[in-house]
């Protein structure tokens, strides 16, 4: 049985909801090239397959824990 995520999970550990959305988006893209290489093989050898949506997997990757990002100081100069 798997845990259901939310953005809100995902918001406790950002700073925001925009940073929560890009981070998720960026683990979404990984997950999929992964998904994409999985299938050119498929062909040659037995591959199986997540079929949760990539989105899915990305938010419960990361209000796990699974995967991890780091948040970096942004600070303007100004003149």
């Amino acid at each position: 049985m798997s845990t259901k995520f939310t953005f809100e999970d995902i918001d406790k550990l950002t700073r925001n909801r925009y940073e929560a959305v890009l981070i998720t988006a960026q683990r979404a893209r990984q997950i999929n090239s992964m998904r994409l290489a999985q299938l050119e093989r498929m062909a040659e050898e037995d591959v199986i397959i997540d079929g949760r949506k990539v989105t899915s997997i990305a938010i419960s990757d990361i209000a796990s824990g699974k995967t991890k990002f780091r948040k970096t100081n942004l600070s303007t100069e100004s003149e």
